[in-house]
């Protein structure tokens, strides 16, 4: 599978963009440092002598504890911390756990992945190995996305869609809300038809809730809420995306035993467990949290660097979707008139038109995002052609200069 990988889109814009120095709008981390009470949280836990050894598969009993507390509130049920919660190596290896345990190698099981869908799901439901199978969103709007902004919440699932693509090797559908790139957070509604889809078909549902606090005005539900969904759901979710800490690399899953108990073996046989340290890092800064305010402030600091993106891109003049939730936002760039003349290297040549675009923001206007197009399988890479996805979990500064840069892309619009 790996021996004719070619470079991933991560390094290779990050290569292109460190090669004319620019804004860099397209890997999703933070470019400004967390709150002081989270470093210091990590640095307590580094200075006690205790934490310098292996931590059992299941994760340190403090992150445990907190972790099923806020989950109990959550969820509205005893959430137990000795069997119905366990600790990855961050929310992707959680991931791959999942997989792992219940897709069996060599049946040719399928998981149900919905488009655009994080890079990581596809290669981590094959290396488990399963069959991955794509189900798009479908923009649902009479608007038109090339000249008119839109909402996340156009973004929509055709039911009959993913009816159509289940069938009796079906055993996994993987839901991602907030959801990234897009922004959508899938409502009420949306989370109840596919709750009764997956009863019906009694599919497990992995439900990657890595943005969960970051949402601008839409209510995030988790889908195991539903009736009939806790039996039948695991939560996924993530410090690195809440603390805005991606480097400390710890994640969890949360549901019922009998689902949790496969994850965990599957993980301990994965990575055997996640570093000792930043596990009670994690788990203090979750305590505080309870009480000094930060997922709001976050929240509020996160709806302003959104806004003043948006009023970037209006003031250059290309629409785009406005995210619900998540880091995103995705512009539409069909408006860009590419020379005809221009050259491409051939690793960007041979990825096709979307990383063409991409490349030429990078190279001719100074500020880098992601090609969406990677976060779909070839069938349907065409959805996404004139998007360019870029994160905002970046400075003011950052993104004042990315507004400067961008000036020059009115002289590419086509009329």
């Amino acid at each position: 599978m790996y021996s004719s990988t070619g470079l991933d889109v991560w390094t290779m814009m990050n290569q292109v963009s460190a090669s004319v120095d620019a804004v860099n709008l397209g890997q999703g981390y933070m470019s400004f440092p967390p709150r002081d009470f989270i470093k210091r949280a990590a640095q307590d836990a580094f200075v006690e002598d205790t934490h310098n050894q292996y931590a059992p598969p299941r994760g340190r009993q403090h992150l445990l504890d907190q972790i099923a507390s806020r989950f109990s509130q959550k969820f509205g049920r005893p959430i137990d911390s000795s069997s119905e919660v366990s600790i990855h190596a961050g929310a992707n290896e959680a991931l791959l756990s999942v997989f792992t345990a219940f897709l069996e190698v060599g049946q040719n099981q399928e998981a149900i992945l919905i488009e655009p869908a994080f890079d990581q799901y596809t290669p981590n439901v094959i290396m488990a190995g399963g069959k991955p199978v794509y189900v798009p969103l479908r923009v649902a709007t009479a608007k038109d996305p090339a000249s008119e902004v839109i909402s996340s919440s156009d973004w929509k699932l055709d039911m009959d869609e993913l009816e159509a693509a289940i069938s009796p090797k079906t055993r996994i559908l993987v839901l991602n809300t907030p959801h990234n790139p897009v922004g959508k957070v899938f409502s009420r509604s949306e989370l109840e038809a596919i709750a009764d889809v997956s009863r019906r078909h009694n599919l497990l549902v992995v439900s990657d809730e890595v943005y969960e606090h970051l949402t601008y005005g839409a209510e995030h539900i988790s889908i195991a809420t539903l009736p009939g969904m806790w039996e039948r759901t695991i939560t996924v979710g993530s410090a690195g995306k809440l603390f805005g800490v991606t480097g400390w690399r710890v994640g969890w899953a949360v549901g019922p035993q009998d689902l949790i108990q496969p994850t965990l073996a599957a993980h301990t046989r994965i990575v055997f467990t996640t570093n000792t340290p930043l596990q009670e890092g994690v788990a203090s800064a979750f305590k505080q949290a309870a009480s000094n305010g930060f997922f709001d402030s976050q929240r509020e600091e996160y709806q302003q660097r959104r806004n003043r993106l948006m009023e970037i891109f209006d003031d250059v003049g290309l629409p785009y979707v406005v995210p619900d939730g998540a880091y995103y936002l995705l512009v539409n760039a069909a408006a860009i008139k590419i020379p005809d003349t221009y050259e491409f290297p051939p690793f960007i040549e041979q990825r096709g038109p979307n990383f063409k675009l991409v490349y030429f923001f990078i190279k001719e206007f100074g500020v880098s995002g992601i090609p969406p197009t990677e976060f779909y399988s070839d069938e349907h890479k065409p959805l996404a052609n004139d998007y360019i996805r870029f994160a905002f979990c970046k400075t003011d500064q950052g993104l004042e200069d990315a507004s400067k840069r961008l000036q020059k892309l009115k002289q590419y619009l086509q009329s």
